[in-house]
C-alpha cells in the first residue's frame, strides 16, 4: 500500500479532502488534537465502517448536523436498511482497500472503524490513514490494557462505545476541544472541554464563569490529573479540562464562553 498523500504523520498541519487539521505532535487524543475553527466544519465527509449500532447512531448525528457519510457494511440486510434511510452504501468488508476505494476514501476528512471486530476496525483506519484520514477506532471496553496500547499508537482516536455512545463517536471524529461525552436526554448533553490559551475563562475562578441559566460546569482538571469537583476558589488555567452538562439549545453559547468567538 502506498500513502496516496504527502507529509509525515507528524507535521503539524494534515490537509485532508476537505478540511486541515492541525496536530499538538504526531499522536493526538481527545485532549490534544485541535481543529481549525476558521475552516469549514459543516459539509465534511466521513466513511463509517460498520453500520451496527454505534455506526447507525453515529451516522445518523453526523447526517443531522449536515454533514456528507457514506456507509460501508458487508451485511446486505443493514445495507438495504441503510439505504432506505437514505445513506450512500458501499456494501463490502471494510477492511478491504478496494471497497474502502469504491466509499471514495480518498475524499474524506474521517474514518471510523466502528464494527464490533478489532481487526477489521483497525485495518480500516490504516488504509484511511494512508489516505490522509482522521482515524477513529472502536475497541469494546473487556479489551486488556496491552491491547489498547497496542493500537493507540496508531490512530488518532480509541472509542469505547460503552463509555462514549454515538456523540462521543461522532465527537471524535470531528476532532476539536469541545467534545460531547454523552446524551443524557434528549435535551440534556454532557462535555468536556479543553481550555485553549485564547479562552476568556483563563485565569478566572470557576465560580466566576458566566455560562447560560441551562449550562453547569461540574468537574474540572489540570493536564492528565483525574477530574474532581471543583472548589470555588479554583482557578482555570490553559489546558485545563472541564466537563459540564448543558441543554441543547445552548452549547453554543456555553462555547463561545469558554472557548472564545
Amino acid at each position: 500500500m502506498q500513502s496516496r498523500r504527502p507529509g509525515a504523520r507528524g507535521s503539524r498541519i494534515r490537509a485532508t479532502g476537505r478540511c486541515a487539521v492541525a496536530f499538538a505532535g504526531g499522536r493526538t487524543s481527545r485532549r490534544d488534537v485541535l481543529f481549525y475553527p476558521a475552516r469549514r466544519i459543516a459539509g465534511m465527509r466521513f466513511v463509517i465502517v460498520g453500520y451496527g449500532r454505534v455506526g447507525a447512531r453515529t451516522a445518523r448525528i453526523l447526517s443531522e448536523e449536515g454533514h456528507e457519510v457514506v456507509i460501508v457494511e458487508r451485511n446486505h440486510d443493514k445495507v438495504e436498511r441503510a439505504r432506505d434511510l437514505g445513506f450512500e452504501v458501499v456494501e463490502g468488508d471494510g477492511s478491504n482497500e478496494a471497497v474502502l476505494t469504491k466509499a471514495d476514501v480518498e475524499a474524506a476528512d474521517a474514518i471510523g472503524g466502528l464494527t464490533g471486530d478489532l481487526n477489521v476496525n483497525f485495518a480500516a483506519c490504516m488504509i484511511g490513514k494512508e489516505y490522509g484520514c482522521r482515524t477513529v477506532l472502536r475497541i469494546d471496553e473487556d479489551y486488556r490494557k496491552e491491547i489498547y496500547e497496542r493500537y493507540a499508537e496508531d490512530v488518532d482516536e480509541i472509542i469505547y462505545p460503552e463509555r462514549l455512545g454515538a456523540a462521543g463517536a461522532k465527537t471524535a471524529l470531528l476532532g476539536g476541544n469541545f467534545n460531547a461525552i454523552g446524551d443524557l436526554t434528549e435535551r440534556l448533553q454532557l462535555s468536556t472541554v479543553t481550555v485553549p490559551e485564547e479562552s476568556p475563562v483563563v485565569g478566572a475562578r470557576v465560580s466566576e464563569i458566566e455560562l447560560p441559566s441551562t449550562a453547569r460546569i461540574y468537574a474540572h482538571g489540570k493536564g492528565r490529573e483525574p477530574m474532581t469537583i471543583p472548589l470555588p476558589g479554583t482557578t482555570v488555567s490553559a489546558g485545563d479540562h472541564l466537563a459540564l452538562i448543558a441543554e441543547r439549545d445552548a452549547l453554543d453559547e456555553v462555547k463561545a464562553a469558554l472557548l472564545g468567538a
